[in-house]
């Protein structure tokens, strides 16, 4: 008897209007760059039953736009949006380091201690994301999943799999546009790859 395989690509967002700064919950669009790039990423792939996207446009526009052209169906799942990041939402590093360099380097040293300002702690979106995920591998066992998501999201994801303790999360990095892939067989989830 066969085992049900259940495999989830995981996209990060291209790059969103107004370039590099923390986003979290800000709710920018993807640049023209961003929707070429997360195209260029996926344009061998199309194995997908399902789609399933944070509620943040620069992920849900593009699952969407996806969905209709593959006619797959696209579930929205608000807690798969990005950590917030409070005070520093909208703002780049470089103007945050200008300010605070303190804290900022201890949000990337040590972010269970050190959360951003008015922002989301790592315990809390440790616990959103790994109730969505708990959700997702259980009611949709034996499927080829598309997670279009943000690089705290798949950091978090990939981290909980490989067992890390949320202060290394950092140490995995997610560029624009990266695929991974994790695959559920029997049980046991593996990472097959990361960051392509």
């Amino acid at each position: 008897m066969s085992h049900p395989i259940t495999t989830i690509d995981l996209i990060r967002h291209g790059q969103p209007e107004g370039g590099e700064r923390y986003r979290g919950w800000l709710d920018d669009p993807l640049s023209q760059e961003g929707w070429q790039q997360m195209s260029q990423a996926l344009e061998r792939e199309q194995p997908w039953d399902l789609i399933i996207s944070s509620s943040l446009i620069r992920c849900a526009d593009f699952a969407m736009t996806l969905g209709n052209k593959l006619q797959k169906p696209v579930v929205i799942e608000e807690r798969l949006r990005e950590i917030s990041f409070g005070e520093w939402e909208g703002r780049t590093a470089a103007d945050i380091f200008s300010e605070t360099p303190e804290a900022i380097s201890n949000f990337w040293h040590d972010p269970v201690n050190h959360s951003p300002p008015g922002g989301e702690s790592m315990d809390q979106f440790s616990q959103r994301i790994s109730r969505a995920w708990d959700d997702l591998i259980t009611t949709q066992s034996d499927k080829h999943i598309l997670l279009v998501g943000h690089g705290g999201v798949i950091r978090m994801i990939i981290g909980q799999l490989l067992g890390m303790p949320l202060n290394n999360l950092f140490r995995l990095e997610v560029p624009m546009a990266a695929v991974s892939q994790i695959r559920i067989e029997d049980g046991l989830p593996r990472l097959v790859f990361h960051s392509r």
